[in-house]
């Protein structure tokens, strides 16, 4: 079993707090597991008493069944357009059966979407002595707009993918070849519970088409599902790379030679993040302190799921290794940014006065992780093998003008240590499997000293 422990901490803090929680996160990523299993069991440790649990799956059809036997005359699932639905009233007769006294009964309630009039349903039990916690998967519940369906009694809990962490718990493979797995296939546990190759392949590849895809689709019928992968596709193949819907047109009108508006495109990148497939990523201006709408970066809530798109014919490392630790980062608890540092070069051409002519360029901070007071500038990389990519890869941290701390996470394995400018360099492995890794050893004087010298040598070599 993946441990999830940093999912079950967060709602034992919530417990009892008289809001309701809301499990949100990417289909298949685990969030009835969580609830059902881990989280259960957990209040059953705990001392709670096994009637005073009260889990029920909309999905499940021995627990719609009983619902039959509360207002007979009415039917136990709706009709409502293309979906059927739970008939809330039958099931609020259900629960007020079984729970008989003043104590707190803790309801653990999976697809909570397909129960009619839900969001009336859960306000309600907010007055009571219940402690309530939901899962849902469908489009509208998916969407980032759940924050406010409860009327501010809302408490949000969002469920990744496992972390490399979390996988390694129950890979049972040593760190690099589970590394291998895991650039591959990702942190979706129904993939990665496949037995070889073949399957876990077939199973990504039929949650994106019948589960994400889907999901889309079920909002937003009208749309064209072949431009829609196509779409997807296009995206997959530039993570790491900044993007705006008039570049994914132009890729279409040159590549697929198919004509889509820089609109739709929008729009589905919209629709694609709703459903938390992906995340649109901002670009900040780290010495001017202001956001660059555009253009931006996107990267995958599951890189499994973003090979699958393109068939697992594309497993370019360089740009996988970004987008992991952008999830880490974030399953971490950060606020991620891409960060642009503006530097004054010199040019080849000089003024009237024989002077040399600068010209301010953008450099790019692959992230800028923000939690509390702590702020930190990460560089990532498939390797450092030359003086060349070296400089290429310390570029914008060197012109960063502040003391957070710069950190290069690079893919090959080795010690991690401080670089003569006080950058820490670690390998993508540590990084993964320490979660205090960014504040290993970190003496501010002894960096101080080494960015002192450091300056002196480039002045002297200006």
């Amino acid at each position: 079993m993946f441990k999830r422990d940093l999912y079950l901490q967060k709602l034992i803090d919530r417990k009892n707090n008289h809001l309701i929680k809301v499990i949100t996160g990417i289909r298949r990523s685990g969030k009835s597991f969580l609830l059902n299993e881990i989280f259960k069991s957990f209040l059953l440790e705990s001392g709670v008493r096994a009637d005073h649990i009260i889990s029920f799956g909309f999905d499940l059809e021995e627990d719609v069944l009983l619902l039959d036997d509360y207002y007979k005359n009415e039917p136990t699932l709706i009709k409502q357009g293309r979906q059927t639905k739970v008939n809330s009233k039958k099931f609020l007769a259900y629960i007020n059966e079984l729970t008989k006294d003043k104590d707190t009964y803790y309801l653990l309630l999976d697809e909570i979407q397909i129960l009619d009039r839900f969001v009336n349903v859960l306000n309600s039990f907010a007055k009571h002595n219940y402690d309530v916690y939901v899962t849902g998967s469908n489009s509208r519940f998916l969407s980032k707009d759940v924050d406010t369906e409860f009327g501010g009694r809302g408490d949000r809990i969002h469920l990744l993918p496992l972390a490399f962490n979390e996988y390694l718990s129950d890979a049972k493979l040593e760190r690099r070849d589970a590394l291998d797995e895991y650039i591959r296939y990702g942190g979706i546990p129904l993939v990665q519970l496949g037995n070889n190759d073949e399957t876990k392949t077939s199973v990504a590849e039929s949650i994106l088409n019948e589960t994400y895809i889907k999901d889309v689709l079920e909002r937003h019928p009208q749309v064209d599902v072949n431009v829609l992968k196509e779409t997807l596709k296009v995206i997959s193949s530039m993570i790491s790379t900044p993007i705006n819907p008039t570049k994914i047109e132009n890729t279409f009108n040159s590549v697929y030679n198919m004509k889509i508006t820089n609109d739709t495109i929008a729009s589905y990148i919209e629709w694609f993040e709703d459903s938390y497939l992906l995340n649109k990523v901002e670009r900040y201006d780290v010495k001017g302190r202001r956001y660059i709408g555009s253009p931006y970066k996107v990267f995958f809530e599951d890189i499994g799921i973003r090979n699958a798109a393109l068939n697992f014919r594309d497993i370019d490392e360089t740009d996988i290794i970004e987008n992991i630790v952008y999830n880490e980062l974030r399953y971490r608890g950060f606020n991620v940014d891409v960060g642009i540092v503006y530097i004054n070069e010199p040019t080849d051409r000089k003024d009237k006065n024989g002077k040399t002519i600068y010209k301010e360029t953008g450099t790019e901070v692959d992230f800028v992780a923000n939690k509390g007071n702590k702020t930190y500038y990460i560089q990532v990389a498939y390797k450092i093998d030359s003086l060349e990519k070296k400089d290429q890869e310390y570029k914008s941290i060197r012109n960063i003008p502040n003391s957070f701390k710069k950190i290069i996470v690079v893919k090959e394995e080795g010690r991690h240590y401080y670089t003569d400018e006080g950058f820490l360099r670690i390998s993508l492995l540590d990084f993964l499997t320490n979660t205090d890794s960014l504040d290993w050893w970190y003496n501010k004087s002894y960096i101080l000293f080494f960015r002192i010298i450091w300056q002196k040598i480039k002045y002297h070599m200006a």
